[in-house]
C-alpha cells in the first residue's frame, strides 16, 4: 500500500512538473505577451516576468516593444521642377498597442517599410529639387505624418523619420557647381569694387590733405623711394617733381619794365568862329627830365626873349 502511495506520488510530481514546464513563460522587459485561448484574443496583456498559460490550449505571442529603426531603400521619382532624383530615407517606430499589432495587421514591420516607400515617392513629386537639398526638416514633417496616419490603426507611432541621402545626375551635378562658381564670382566681383570704392574715397582724402600740405607730397614720395630701394635687384626711377619744374619757369621770364607816366595835354582855350585863326608856333616844352638837366638860367631868360 505504502508502495503504490510513493508512485502516484512520484506520478503527480512528474505530472506536475511536465505541467510547470508548458505553462510557464518568461516575458522580457522589452516585451509584452498577448495570449490567445482557443484561437480568441484574451483581452489582458502579459507584462514582463514570469506568467503562466493553460498548456495546449493558450497561444502566448511576444511583441517587441523597442524602438524599431528601418531603412528606406532609395527611391527615384521625378521633382515638380522635373529633376530626376533618388532619395534615401530611415524611419524610427515602435509598437504602443501589442494586441492591434497582432490582430489587425498581418506583418506590421513590412506594411510600415511599405508605407514608408509609398509616402517617400509622394514626398518626391510634390517637392522642388532646392527643397530636397535644404528644407528637410519640413520634408521630414511631412513624411512623417503620411506615415503616422495609417500605422496608428496598427498600433505603431511613427517616433521619427529622417531623409538620409538625396542623389542627382552627374548634368545635374555639373550644372550646380557652375551655377555656384558664377556666384561665388558674382560675390567676390561686388567685394572687390566695394574695396575700390573705399580706397578711392581715401585717396581723395588724403590728395586733398596734400594740396593742403604740399610738402606731404614730397615726403610721400621720399618714403616710396625707401621702399623700393629696400630691394636691391630693381631699378629705380625717380620722378622729378612738377613745382621745382614750375619754380624755374618763372624763374627764366624776365622781370617786367615800370611804365613812363602819361603827360598831361597843354590847355587850350576855345576861339570864336568870327576871329581870324592866327597860326603861331608850337614851343616844344621840355621834357621835365631835361628841365632837371638845366643847370644854365641866363640861357632859359634868352630862350624867352
Amino acid at each position: 500500500m505504502v508502495e503504490e502511495l510513493v508512485a502516484a506520488g512520484a506520478v503527480l510530481v512528474s505530472a506536475g512538473a511536465v505541467y510547470m514546464m508548458t505553462a510557464a513563460r518568461v516575458v522580457k522587459q522589452y516585451e509584452r505577451g498577448v495570449v490567445f485561448r482557443l484561437g480568441k484574443l484574451r483581452p489582458e496583456v502579459r507584462g514582463p516576468g514570469f506568467t503562466m498559460i493553460v498548456p495546449f490550449v493558450d497561444k502566448l505571442r511576444k511583441v517587441n516593444m523597442q524602438i524599431v529603426t528601418m531603412p528606406v531603400p532609395g527611391q527615384e521619382g521625378i521633382t515638380r521642377d522635373n529633376v530626376t532624383v533618388r532619395v534615401d530615407a530611415v524611419v524610427y517606430f515602435k509598437v504602443i498597442g501589442p494586441a492591434e499589432a497582432v490582430v489587425r495587421v498581418e506583418d506590421y514591420r513590412f506594411a510600415v517599410a511599405q508605407m514608408a516607400q509609398t509616402s517617400l515617392r509622394s514626398i518626391i513629386g510634390k517637392s522642388e529639387l532646392d527643397d530636397l537639398l535644404s528644407n528637410r526638416e519640413k520634408l521630414n514633417q511631412g513624411l512623417e505624418l503620411m506615415i503616422d496616419s495609417p500605422a496608428v490603426e496598427w498600433g505603431v507611432s511613427i517616433d521619427r523619420v529622417e531623409i538620409k541621402d538625396v542623389s542627382l545626375p552627374e548634368t545635374m551635378k555639373r550644372s550646380m557647381a557652375r551655377q555656384a562658381e558664377a556666384d561665388r564670382e558674382r560675390r567676390a566681383r561686388v567685394i572687390n569694387a566695394d574695396a575700390e570704392l573705399q580706397a578711392s574715397k581715401k585717396l581723395a582724402e588724403a590728395a586733398q590733405q596734400m594740396a593742403d600740405t604740399p610738402a606731404a607730397l614730397q615726403l610721400r614720395l621720399l618714403q616710396t623711394v625707401v621702399a623700393v630701394a629696400a630691394e636691391k635687384n630693381s631699378t629705380l626711377v625717380l620722378p622729378f617733381p612738377v613745382e621745382l619744374l614750375r619754380f624755374l619757369e618763372k624763374a627764366q621770364q624776365p622781370a617786367p619794365q615800370p611804365q613812363p607816366a602819361p603827360v598831361p595835354a597843354p590847355l587850350q582855350q576855345p576861339i570864336p568862329p568870327s576871329a581870324p585863326v592866327a597860326r603861331q608856333p608850337v614851343l616844344e616844352q621840355p621834357h621835365p627830365a631835361e628841365a632837371d638837366l638845366t643847370t644854365d638860367p641866363g640861357a632859359a631868360d634868352s630862350s624867352q626873349e
